[in-house]
């Protein structure tokens, strides 16, 4: 089911621009969540900021941000000076560049996101665009606002519409020289590799999306499901028992009867 998109502006190429709305590609709605509980009580438990050297409850009123440059000194920015800065970008994402889609290793991918028109005027300027780069085999390039920082995106063509990655900043990234350098590389023996891609010939098969299914979480929600059953199954044994002393008067007689019915007769024989 499609959801309302969270961000609209413009796409511009030069001097075309059409009208474009984006929504997140990925979803953590359907995940399972877990509150925490005071396990006496059954209460949802409620978190605060705590100062960390008078111990008391900060409001909210008085929480700011600061950047750490030294032990217990920091730097305090107003909100307003966070949202000053760099927001040309905000509601345009102005293609500054293509380049070759694998050019581009997948490790510099973050987050994507499905870019669509976003009235009947900018439709076509938008197949343009999109059918340019698929024929070309290329995507663009820009910088954009988004989650209150400027990023780097790539916009990539798919089916009908566009697929919007924004990139991995370049410090976040470690350079994996730190981790390959000293592993084995040149020539290997050609029997192990011989073996090797005979197995992966044997296993290859087409993707299915089936694969990157959550096992633990669809575990978690049985639980929950078996627990929410046995609940109501309580609840409605609880409601009869109740009921029944007010509308109902229990023969003792039949009773008894139905207990020796159910129980094993022993025989005494007489002497």
């Amino acid at each position: 089911m499609a959801v309302h998109p969270f961000w609209r502006g413009y796409l511009k190429l030069s001097l075309v621009t059409c009208a474009v709305a984006m929504s997140p590609a990925t979803s953590e709605a359907e995940r399972v969540r877990f509150h925490t509980l005071n396990r006496k009580t059954g209460n949802a438990v409620v978190s605060s900021y705590i100062d960390s050297v008078t111990g008391r409850v900060v409001k909210e009123e008085d929480q700011v941000k600061g950047y750490r440059r030294g032990e217990g000194d920091y730097v305090i920015l107003e909100d307003d000076e966070i949202d000053a800065v760099a927001l040309e970008s905000a509601r345009t994402i102005d293609i500054d560049m293509f380049t070759q889609r694998e050019r581009i290793e997948w490790i510099w991918y973050d987050k994507p996101h499905y870019l669509t028109p976003n009235d009947t005027v900018g439709a076509e300027a938008f197949a343009v665009i999109r059918d340019a780069m698929a024929s070309t085999g290329m995507v663009g390039i820009a910088r954009l606002v988004l989650y209150r920082r400027e990023r780097a995106v790539m916009l990539a063509p798919k089916d009908n519409g566009i697929i919007l990655w924004t990139l991995h900043y370049g410090e976040e990234l470690r350079p994996d020289g730190d981790y390959f350098a000293s592993l084995i590389e040149g020539k290997l023996d050609a029997q192990p590799m011989s073996l090797v891609r005979k197995l992966i010939d044997s296993q290859s098969t087409p993707w299915n999306s089936s694969f990157v299914k959550d096992p633990v979480q669809d575990r978690l929600l049985e639980i929950i499901a078996s627990k929410r059953k046995s609940r109501k199954r309580a609840a409605k044994a609880k409601h009869v028992s109740e009921a029944a002393p007010a509308g109902n008067v229990v023969n003792i007689m039949d009773a008894l009867r139905q207990s020796m019915k159910s129980e094993p007769i022993t025989r005494i024989r007489k002497k």
